[in-house]
């Protein structure tokens, strides 16, 4: 604390003569010169913001938060706010869980690693897969991480990444980040009645093909049904299969270890958060093949000097942490806190309560599909597929005035084409659906 008091501030505690020093090693004549800070956004010491009392902040907080729209959501698309059980804000609100950042230290965090472990051994079981990690940050960058392992991982010298024409502008947009540094090029294939045209597909892989990329469930909700055929197009060109889903889907659709994917991405955050907007809790799972190029961290089983089962963090080269150019990762944290959240969903659920979770999801989507298909200038489902949780509905009149007039009424739909709506029943309470159908009963007159 001595050098604080020299240069004001606790995080820079140097003598004014070790500043100087290192100033004139690099060239500059003070410290502001290291920074070009445009004029309009540089701080200019206030913030701007009347002091209030916590009274008077309470009362503009509640004002500000009274502005939303008290909607029913039926969103969906990656996003899904299933019911959370309330013992999992208690539990992982404790403080020893809220304030650890990294496990570093097992012998002061083993009921932490033991929770990540048993995140992982889920994920490992509902994959059929040999390795899971202990979370990363989102769907979006593990997808990221998949297409980098592929090129690590691929003998031949190709670089085309196949995904499909409907994956989300957003996942799209974070791959084609991941692979600008490499050589590695993002392509897309075509899709059939929103599931993967597989002769469209045959045509488009070939040796240069590092990794394929599918998900089911789909963003349109629908199940994929050729997913062998897709494992098996990719393994005849030494392609990696890389599929998204998320443990609720993957407790009731088929395995991906028995359609041959080398590694499952998607979004685990579908237990433990509400619909968060955004913030998610990324998967990442895969063979042992590829054991020691997992992105992330991995929590492993091991003994202490007593013989006592013991966890820690494992096979984690120091270069994930501190040399990039060594690194196989650049992923230098995870979602940790989220993937407790998640494992105690989990949980509290059990398989009996994950199966039926996702059960609901096909009848419940599947009966109100019916109900808006029986109403005059409305198609549902637009595919004729399976589906869980969400749908596409065609409707006659302008998609987007439908949407306008559900929002009014209290509804939220995505609106998807210039007549089609998706609409998504997970998480939406079952009181909520006959008011739904109502209203779009009226806004379709």
């Amino acid at each position: 604390m001595h050098g604080s008091h020299t240069t004001g501030s606790p995080y820079a505690p140097h003598t004014e003569e070790d500043r100087s020093a290192m100033l004139e090693a690099v060239g500059a004549e003070s410290v502001d010169d290291l920074f070009d800070i445009p004029d309009a956004v540089e701080f200019d010491g206030e913030f701007g913001i009347d002091a209030r009392s916590e009274r008077e902040t309470r009362r503009l907080v509640r004002t500000i938060l009274g502005r939303n729209d008290d909607l029913t959501e039926l969103l969906g698309r990656g996003h899904y706010g299933y019911y959370v059980p309330s013992l999992v804000d208690h539990l992982a609100d404790r403080s020893e869980f809220l304030t650890s950042y990294t496990q570093y230290q097992p012998e002061i965090s083993q009921g932490f690693l033991q929770a990540l472990f048993e995140y992982q051994s889920l994920l490992v079981e509902l994959t059929g897969l040999e390795v899971a990690n202990c979370s990363m940050y989102d769907a979006a960058t593990a997808l990221g991480e998949a297409a980098t392992l592929a090129e690590r991982v691929r003998d031949t010298s190709g670089h085309r990444v196949l995904v499909p024409d409907l994956l989300l502008e957003g996942r799209r947009s974070t791959l084609e980040n991941y692979v600008a540094g490499t050589d590695l090029e993002v392509e897309e294939y075509p899709t059939d009645d929103a599931n993967v045209d597989l002769a469209a597909l045959e045509e488009l892989v070939d040796e240069e093909c590092v990794m394929v990329y599918a998900e089911n469930p789909t963003v349109r909700g629908t199940i994929e049904e050729g997913l062998e055929s897709v494992g098996d197009l990719a393994s005849d060109h030494d392609a990696l299969f890389v599929l998204g889903s998320d443990p609720v889907a993957l407790s009731l659709l088929q395995r991906p270890a028995d359609v041959g994917a080398d590694v499952v991405v998607g979004d685990a955050s579908v237990l433990g958060l509400p619909t968060s907007y955004g913030m998610g809790l990324g998967l990442f799972a895969t063979t042992d093949d590829y054991l020691r190029q997992v992105p992330g961290r991995l929590v492993g089983a091991s003994e202490d000097a007593t013989d006592r089962r013991a966890f820690t963090l494992t096979l984690q080269t120091r270069e994930q942490h501190i040399r990039r150019e060594r690194a196989t990762s650049n992923i230098c944290t995870n979602q940790a806190w989220v993937a407790l959240r998640t494992a105690m969903h989990a949980a509290y659920l059990g398989p009996n309560g994950m199966v039926d979770l996702a059960e609901r999801g096909v009848t419940r989507a599947e009966d109100l599909a019916e109900r808006l298909d029986d109403l005059v200038g409305v198609k549902a489902p637009v595919h004729d597929r399976h589906h869980l949780r969400e749908f596409v509905a065609r409707v006659d009149q302008p998609a987007p005035a439908i949407a306008d007039d559900l929002e009014k009424r209290g509804f939220a739909v995505h609106v998807v084409g210039d007549h089609e709506l998706q609409v998504c029943v997970a998480g939406v309470p079952d009181e909520r659906i006959d008011p739904f159908v109502a209203a779009f009963r009226e806004v379709i007159r």
